[in-house]
């Protein structure tokens, strides 16, 4: 099989790309290289003969022009994530989300097969509005509470791909998937997400260690089972038009409980000092995968606690280079 990673050098991307190597698969990653070029495991990985790597700006025409067709299988990735991305620059961020959907939705041609990476925080409103269940499922209505704060940007960048690949795939007869990620964690996803950055702080032995929004929880998702999840939805005939949640459904954890268990993997001894959350920031987030498990079998293989020990281990190693 061929695939082609849209925005592959990136967190999931990586772990993607190696996953369908792994598999025998040949792989072509194209990247804006935003994450910085001096990239061991990325080096690392493209020595690998059946790994072809090309720079590119999914937001210019002329990426596009360049790039052929005849994949078997070809992901969109590429997006500006992170809270801290989102509420600095939140017209980039809708700008480079939008326009790296829409470019390749006039790109695709029929018979392709193409999965969209969607996100969670399209529930965000609803939730905290008290009109969608947690856990949450597919069928919930998708509420924007204030288009004009910066945080909404990244939903709503999502939510016009989500629109324009499941309508597009109609319309130009292509295939698409739509998966909705829930608070995937690992190895090698920057520092500004929780766990990673729970982590760094505790190595650094923070004390008292600050834990914004302690009393939220979350039901976090190991990248490895995430990936499984996106292989088994793109061999699924009838994932085809659908939107599909992808996450781990049995480990929902109170955020305090999680800095407790990254303290004790990191073997730091510290205080816990409750601070405010983020403004905007759900309090509850879990997904119902009754759908995933339903049309794939999907079951997450790796348990909170194993997946935070081996994520605290890459950063600890990656701290110490």
């Amino acid at each position: 099989m061929r695939a082609l990673l849209l925005g592959g050098a990136g967190f999931i991307g990586l772990h993607l790309a190696r996953r369908l190597i792994g598999d025998g698969h040949e792989v072509s990653i194209v990247d804006d290289f935003s994450r910085g070029r001096d990239d061991a495991e990325l080096a690392e990985l493209c020595r690998d003969p059946a790994v072809g790597v090309h720079p590119g700006d999914l937001t210019d025409p002329a990426t596009w022009r360049r790039l052929p067709h005849g994949w078997d299988q070809i992901y969109l990735l590429a997006a500006v994530v992170g809270v801290r991305n989102v509420e600095a620059d939140p017209a980039r961020v809708v700008r480079v989300n939008a326009l790296s959907a829409l470019h390749l939705l006039d790109w695709l041609i029929p018979g392709e097969r193409v999965f969209f990476a969607s996100t969670s925080e399209v529930y965000a409103g609803a939730v905290d509005a008290g009109i969608a269940p947690v856990p949450t499922g597919e069928h919930v209505p998708v509420t924007i509470g204030d288009v004009t704060a910066p945080r909404y940007a990244y939903a709503v960048s999502k939510l016009l791909g989500e629109a324009a690949f499941i309508h597009g795939a109609r319309a130009k007869g292509f295939e698409a998937v739509v998966g909705r990620f829930h608070n995937v964690y690992g190895p090698r996803m920057g520092t500004d997400h929780a766990i990673p950055e729970m982590a760094l702080r505790a190595l650094r032995g923070e004390n008292p260690f600050r834990v914004p929004g302690a009393e939220q929880s979350r039901a976090f998702c190991y990248v490895d089972d995430a990936v499984e999840a996106m292989l088994r939805l793109m061999a699924c005939p009838d994932a085809s038009g659908r939107i599909v949640h992808i996450g781990d459904d049995t480990g929902e954890t109170n955020i305090a409980d999680l800095a407790k268990l990254v303290l004790r993997v990191t073997g730091a001894d510290a205080a816990l000092e409750p601070v405010a959350g983020a403004p905007g920031s759900v309090g509850r987030r879990c997904p119902d995968l009754a759908l995933l498990r339903a049309m794939t079998g999907y079951s997450p293989a790796v348990d909170l606690e194993e997946g935070v020990r081996r994520t605290v281990e890459w950063y600890r190693q990656w701290a110490s280079r």
